[in-house]
């Protein structure tokens, strides 16, 4: 889900280049690897990194198509009108998270991530009731928009265009959370020279500045 607005904006300037046509569906990165892992046909995987590595293993995926091709760092977001937390060092988003009444996460990489995070703050049996994880493929940024958390924590890409929220900004360096996002070959695929050629233009240079558009950084 996470990389969906860039796979957006990109393909339409990859069909013109190659003549290829090619069609995304997003859905939450554990429906995603359980649908190819279950051997539905498909030409092409983005996934975090280590869900392709773990697909590559189980021979899901091309060995050695697996391409590295965008970084995607977590911000924080508010409801539109409401106070905007101080995230200027680790000590600060501490802080903010232990006055909140409620924070959401995702199910995925960076989720899992903040929650050893709290572990190694040694917070994370005061937040536990305090916080609310988003079904795969439903946006943190929604449940911030709707009132039901105080604050949102998920990749900068999935924040940007939802409605409703305020993008107060990135975690600060020290505990920013980086996930790099992969693509692979499917090995159901049909035309794997095709699928191989569309994973090389998103590594490629010409991407990267819708990249930076959408909140990430070329990998």
């Amino acid at each position: 889900m996470a990389t969906r607005q860039v796979l957006a904006e990109l393909l339409p300037t990859y069909e013109q280049r190659s003549g290829q046509r090619a069609v995304i569906e997003a859905v939450g990165g554990v429906d995603a690897a359980k649908r190819v892992q279950a051997g539905e046909l498909f030409d092409v995987v983005v996934l975090a990194s280590d869900a392709i590595d773990k697909l590559i293993a189980s021979g899901a995926i091309v060995a050695g198509s697996k391409t590295d091709w965008v970084c995607s760092g977590v911000a924080v977001a508010v409801r539109t009108g409401a106070p905007l937390p101080d995230l200027g060092s680790e000590d600060a988003v501490r802080s903010a998270v232990l006055v909140a009444r409620s924070i959401s996460v995702s199910t995925g990489p960076s989720g899992v991530a903040l929650t050893k995070l709290f572990e190694r703050w040694g917070i994370a049996d005061q937040v536990a009731g305090r916080t609310v994880q988003a079904p795969p493929g439903v946006p943190v940024g929604s449940l911030v928009a709707r009132g039901e958390v105080e604050l949102g924590f998920q990749q900068l890409s999935e924040l940007l265009h939802v409605q409703g929220i305020t993008v107060v900004g990135p975690l600060p360096p020290a505990i920013q959370i980086t996930t790099t996002f992969s693509s692979g070959v499917a090995t159901t695929s049909a035309q794997p020279a095709a699928a191989q050629a569309l994973l090389d233009f998103l590594a490629s240079p010409a991407a990267s500045d819708a990249k930076r558009r959408q909140g990430m950084e070329p990998a």
